[in-house]
Formats: C-alpha cells, structure tokens, sequence
C-alpha cells in the first residue's frame, strides 16, 4: 500500500490534535455552567432562524447537483436530487474528505438513474468548484468592504489581505465568467479538461454558491447575542475563513479548527457565547443532518438489494 494513502487521514489528526491542543489554552477559563447560560439565553426565534438559515444551506447545497446536472445535459427529480445533495454533504462534513466521500455517495445514487463513472467524476468536480467559486466571490466581497477582517487572525494563522486582495479575488471569479462568455476553449489539466459552463448557469452558480454559505453563517449569527456582536457581514467573513480551515484540515468535521478559528475571530465577544453558538451549528447543520443522512442510506441501501434480488 502506497504511503500517499495515509497522507491526507495524518494531517486531518494532526490538525486536530494541534487545534485541540489550542483550543484547549483557549477555553482554560471557561465552565460548563457559563457554557449552560449561554445556550439558555438563545432566544426561541435565534433557534428558529438559524433552523431557516440551515433549510437555506441545504438547499442552496441542493442546487450544486441541479446545476452541474444541468451542466451534463442529464434530468433527474428534484427530490431525488435533494435527498443526494443532502446525504452526500451531511455525511462528507462530518466524516472529512468530503471529495472522497462525497464521490462515493454520488457514484451510488448517480450510477442508479444511469450515469456512468466518468459523468458522477464531472458531477464532483463541478460541485467542489462552485463551493470554491462561492468562497472566493464571498471573501472579496468582504475584504473590499471590510479589509481589516484578516486582523482578526494574527494570532493563529499568518495571513494578511486588503482590499486588493479582494479586488484580486473578485477579478477571478470575472474571469471565469468572461470564459463561459467568449466560449473559450476548456481548461486542460493534464489529460483531464475543464469545460466552462453555459453563462445561465454560470449566473445561478453565483447565486447559489454563496447562498449556502450565507445560510451556514447565518446559523452561527442567530444563535450570538447581540451584545458585542459585530455584525452579519464580519460573522460571514470569519465563517469563510473558519470553514475553509476546517475542510482544509481535513478533519472530521473540521473538530477544533472551525472552533479556534472562529473564537479568534470574535474575540470581542464573550468565549462562552460563541462557542454555545457553534456548538448550535454544529447541531442543525452537522449532527442532525448526519443522523437523518445515515437513515436515508441505509434505506436506499435496502431499496437496492431488494431490486436486486427481483
């Protein structure tokens, strides 16, 4: 067995044990009774719009497949696809290697309505570049109006940005969109090529995309109090950061990383607070939909054999 395999499952360890280990120094302070306190004084309709924000995340996910369905030329139900989309990203944000994962859960679902391999592998590729497109569009977003949120970072991880840097970002995402619109000839890497999309649906990929992430990171802003909040468009920004540390990580569910990251962000709000916020997000967009998503394959799975054994 090649030692590249255990790459990835290494560094996934070592970030958490590493973020843990952070984490840990950060929250030396803190109690399970102040923890209690903060999780209590959510107020009912912070939990009922972060279970809005979550139906948006999900959704907006949902409309990563419709897309890159649309992309393939091929037709399948939109509930059908809802309930993959949602599978797919509930189980791949939890267990890590979301590519890996996420592939396997399409390849099953995907194969069954009559794509072959090579279609499910476009189908990946196209909805781990929407999420990409959609963070970048956000992050230069904010760093043009807000270029003082890479500040907010200096104590765990060495990144510095501006409003240029977001100009840059913003310029990017031009790019690709003047691709899809002068029909220019696909991305070669290696023997693999990169097909631009049409521009309709290169218009709903910015639309969708940072959709979901607005939704995950207005799960988190809902459940904060407003005392010392400093805002949806800061919360947002920091969200981007923090989840794209997480998945780059590589650890299941972006555990301590995705906490760090954020505490450090909102370090003028009261720890207890924020973490009683994650720990709300943590339960509406990662354990419930994991739970649901487990009994959702497993019912597919026994769908499937009973065909087989007609």
């Amino acid at each position: 067995m090649k030692a590249s395999k255990y790459i990835w499952p290494v560094i996934g360890v070592a970030a958490v044990a590493f973020s843990i280990w952070l984490l840990y120094h950060e929250l030396r302070g803190l109690s399970f009774a102040e923890l209690g306190d903060s999780l209590r004084a959510i107020a009912p309709t912070g939990w009922a719009l972060a279970g809005c924000a979550t139906l948006l995340a999900y959704g907006a996910l949902a409309g990563y497949d419709h897309l890159a369905l649309m992309h393939l030329g091929r037709r399948v139900g939109w509930l059908y696809i809802t309930l993959c989309s949602f599978t797919t990203y509930a189980l791949s944000h939890n267990i890590g290697a979301s590519v890996f994962s996420g592939s396997v859960v399409r390849y099953r679902a995907y194969t069954a309505k009559g794509l072959s391999a090579a279609e499910v592998g476009v189908l990946v590729a196209f909805c781990s570049f929407t999420f990409a497109l959609g963070t970048i569009m956000l992050a230069g977003i904010v760093l043009v109006f807000m270029p003082e949120l890479s500040e907010r970072f200096v104590d765990v991880m060495p990144v510095e940005a501006s409003a240029a840097t977001g100009f840059a970002l913003l310029g990017l995402v031009t790019l690709y969109v003047l691709g899809s619109a002068l029909h220019l000839k696909p991305l070669k890497l290696g023997s693999f090529a990169v097909y631009y999309p049409r521009l309709p649906i290169v218009a709903r990929q910015l639309i969708v995309a940072p959709l979901e992430l607005i939704g995950a990171a207005g799960i988190v802003y809902f459940a904060l109090p407003e005392m010392g909040n400093p805002g949806f468009m800061i919360v947002l920004g920091i969200f981007v950061v923090s989840f794209s540390a997480a998945l780059l990580s590589h650890a299941p569910g972006g555990l301590g990383v995705l906490e760090l990251v954020f505490i450090s962000g909102l370090h003028e709000m009261d720890t207890a607070d924020v973490l009683a916020a994650l720990l709300v997000f943590r339960l509406f967009y990662l354990i419930i939909p994991f739970i649901v998503a487990s009994v959702v394959v497993l019912a597919f799975e026994k769908t499937q054999l009973a065909d087989q054994e007609e």
